[in-house]
């Protein structure tokens, strides 16, 4: 390959990854002035139960009832494993470029974990949303969240679905119930543990500890 040949294409990757990185931006921005748009509807009626906050320019959370849900954008580019459902489509297929992402995390996490700083409670990944240099996209998630690969080619991001993502994800959090774990798994607590109120990875909190969850099968 000659020197020119190299820096064009070296040229293009940066041109492709940069205009999916503003796109990403661009959507995570406006889920974050969706998200607190529903906030403060929500928390003009019940003030005590719902809370927005900013974190950074990469990151907010919503609090609503016991549950905290983190959205969380991805600094980087992905491209799909070559065995993923979506490098198969005949979208994707008619231009590989366009399997390039942007990701925007979504984890859900007890309030509690944060407010009383159980370092070691779980937290689940419950959706990621991905968008490429077409604003297209689609997202893997749970049941609620989550939408048919199929839909790739056809759906563009923008205020509507993003506010349908997050009203979703709230959903899922909310039907997504803790239990309690079995007895011998949390049987055992130390001296220390119990005179410092200092939970140990023995004794770790999150929705599902110990049971088998079907819809993490799914």
């Amino acid at each position: 390959m000659t020197r020119e040949k190299l820096s064009e294409q070296i040229h293009d990757k940066t041109l492709l990854l940069n205009s999916i990185i503003d796109n990403t931006k661009e959507t995570f921005s406006m889920m974050h002035a969706c998200a607190k748009g529903i906030i403060d509807e929500f928390s003009s009626k019940y003030p005590k139960e719902f809370l927005f906050s900013k974190k950074n320019e990469r990151e907010f959370e919503i609090r609503f009832g016991s549950d905290i849900l983190v959205f969380m954008m991805h600094t980087n580019v992905f491209e799909f494993s070559r065995y993923h459902e979506v490098m198969r489509l005949p979208y994707v297929q008619q231009d590989k470029t366009r399997s390039f992402c942007g990701v925007i995390n979504i984890y859900n996490f007890l309030t509690d974990s944060f407010d009383y700083n159980r370092n070691y409670d779980l937290g689940y990944l419950i959706g990621r949303l991905f968008v490429n240099k077409e604003k297209h996209y689609f997202i893997e998630g749970k049941r609620e969240v989550g939408m048919l690969y199929s839909n790739f080619n056809t759906s563009v991001i923008d205020k509507e679905s993003v506010e349908s993502i997050i009203m979703s994800s709230m959903e899922y959090a909310n039907n997504f119930d803790l239990l309690t774990p079995p007895f011998d798994e949390v049987k055992e607590i130390t001296v220390d543990e119990i005179k410092s109120h200092v939970a140990s990875r023995n004794h770790i909190t999150a929705k599902r500890l110990g049971f088998e969850f079907q819809q993490d099968k799914e």
